[in-house]
């Protein structure tokens, strides 16, 4: 089950790599590398308290080591191929801020555990860009299949993860990507409601 956990994931992340790069080289979507470049730092930062809390290896949090290879190879991508004019928000800078201080906060206290948990609250706000751009517009421009597995790989890695951090990790990864699929299901059925009520009836 370990070995079956944690090729799944393994794969399923390869292909969303592969599949954000070349949206990224077909200027199918324009990210900012701010937020990429937050994203590397975190996710980097959690698997190295996580390894440091507990007598623990790479497989026994595989989502999370496997996430660190995909936000640094896309990081990677958006600065050689990325539109370089991408605007950077006031959001993107501050999560950058904030995760800068939680590194700081480790390397002064070399607490794991609090340091790991700031850091997921960073990656759940992470999600609020997004999640208000689908409300406000009241249209679903994300990919399902995309989102989908991402939802799918923290499920299976929780066949092998190892201790009380690598399941927040998974567990977190499952709420906010559940959460947002439903968001994007519910924009998707008003859309056809409101498609329904506007068409013309016919004689």
């Amino acid at each position: 089950m370990k070995t079956f956990s944690i090729v799944s994931v393994s794969l399923i992340t390869i292909l969303l790599a592969f599949s954000y790069i070349r949206q990224l080289l077909r200027k199918e979507i324009q990210p900012a590398l701010a937020m990429w470049v937050m994203f590397s730092i975190a996710v980097a930062m959690s698997l190295i308290t996580y390894l440091k809390e507990g007598n623990y290896g790479f497989t026994d949090n595989i989502l999370n080591s496997v996430d660190v290879i995909y936000v640094i190879t896309v990081s990677v991508a958006i600065a050689i191929w990325g539109e370089k004019s991408s605007k950077i928000t006031r959001f993107d800078m501050g999560c950058l801020v904030v995760v800068g201080l939680i590194v700081v906060f480790w390397l002064f206290t070399q607490n794991h555990l609090v340091t790991n948990f700031m850091i997921q609250t960073i990656l759940v706000i992470a999600y609020f860009p997004v999640v208000k751009r689908l409300i406000e517009t009241r249209e679903n421009s994300e990919p399902f299949l995309v989102w989908t597995g991402m939802m799918i790989a923290p499920v299976f890695s929780l066949l092998s993860s190892k201790g009380l951090l690598a399941t927040v990790y998974s567990v977190r990864a499952i709420i906010c990507v559940g959460t947002l699929l439903l968001i994007m299901l519910w924009i998707e059925f008003s859309a056809k409601n409101r498609k329904v009520v506007n068409e013309p009836k016919q004689n």
